[in-house]
């Protein structure tokens, strides 16, 4: 009796610590998904509201990069269109082409500052954007996932449900997303006078105008 308990006992002793070490692994991945994925929806929606107003910043950049000024309103409606994709539950499909939008929005903008000889200091933030899209696409949770491309490990997670258990495709879950969008789209609209003064001045240190 006691022989054929042992084993089983030691095996429950080794798995506990594994288990632990699972759902830290679990809760760093998620809380890096939900850090990046902010990130770079924030960037959507502040980019959005730039786009299509647009500001003086991005009218600026456009003519120096030597792209048409309508190019601003397409980038602003796509960006609206990623940002909702991106942050809402579920929509799997619509998520790999927002992702995909994301990227070649960002690296394109680093290739095009370095076509025309612009230094680090003009493309590094659109570098880290795009750092941070690839990023939030590697460390989605399954729910955000093709069924294809989930994980082993995420194919054991409920189709209701992410992986911390959090809430998917349903009511609540879209109440939280376009709650998130709402703040960050009121942010954006409040901060504009600030930021059209503050990239004024970044136009001028990279010589784009004059004072």
């Amino acid at each position: 009796m006691h022989t054929t308990t042992m084993p089983q006992q030691a095996t429950d002793e080794k798995s506990a610590p594994a288990a632990r070490k699972d759902r830290d692994s679990s809760r760093i991945r998620l809380i890096a998904f939900w850090a990046t994925t902010l990130v770079i929806v924030f960037e959507l929606v502040a980019g959005s509201v730039w786009n299509l107003v647009p500001i003086e910043w991005i009218e600026i950049q456009l003519k120096h990069l030597g792209y048409p000024h309508f190019l601003a309103y397409v980038l602003g409606a796509w960006q609206v269109g990623a940002a909702v994709a991106i942050i809402a539950p579920g929509l799997p499909l619509i998520k790999e082409w927002a992702y995909a939008g994301a990227f070649f929005l960002w690296s394109g903008a680093v290739a095009s500052h370095m076509a025309v000889g612009d230094g680090f200091g003009s493309w590094s933030a659109a570098m880290f954007f795009t750092i941070c899209a690839i990023a939030s696409w590697m460390l989605r949770p399954a729910d955000r996932r093709l069924p294809r491309t989930r994980l082993l490990r995420d194919r054991t997670v409920g189709a209701g449900q992410n992986e911390a258990g959090l809430p998917g495709a349903g009511v609540r879950g879209w109440t939280v997303a376009l709650g998130i969008l709402v703040v960050l789209y009121a942010v954006s609209f409040l901060t504009l006078p600030v930021v059209e003064d503050v990239m004024h001045e970044n136009a001028v240190e990279l010589g784009w105008i004059d004072e």
